[in-house]
């Protein structure tokens, strides 16, 4: 074995392993969403979500998911408020997306009382997993 096919093997074992861990944090919120009644969870309805426009009720502006993350979730996007890099949020690109069910948890209560201005639903956060996690 010569070492592109070692270093190949080792990138395929990292990108499985790393899939497995997302699979994992996905699985056990969108449990967690099931036994509160939500579900089932639909990719394109996450997806239709994504880009669905809300009005700040503060400023009257315009916005959502769309507005920081963009359309295409393998790009960086940026805050809308802060011009912070948000880091892609596809899977595909970014392994470290929906690994950590806490860092999860937090930014979607963060990011829904921007856009929304409330929280998610259990079930609003299952499709919206569902469209993220096939990206």
């Amino acid at each position: 074995m010569n070492i592109k096919s070692i270093t190949t093997l080792a990138a395929t074992f990292i990108l499985c392993a790393s899939l497995q861990v997302q699979a994992g944090a996905v699985d056990t919120l969108q449990s967690e969403f099931t036994a509160t009644g939500a579900g089932p969870f639909s990719a394109a309805t996450g997806e239709k979500m994504w880009s669905q426009k809300h009005t700040d009720s503060k400023t009257g502006k315009m916005r959502s998911c769309s507005t920081c993350h963009t359309t295409n979730l393998s790009a960086q996007g940026k805050h809308a408020k802060t011009g912070k890099v948000i880091d892609p949020l596809a899977p595909s690109v970014n392994a470290e997306r929906l690994t950590d069910i806490k860092f999860i948890n937090k930014w979607f209560k963060r990011n829904c009382k921007w856009t929304l201005g409330r929280e998610c639903t259990a079930q609003e956060k299952g499709d919206f997993l569902e469209y993220i996690k096939a990206q």
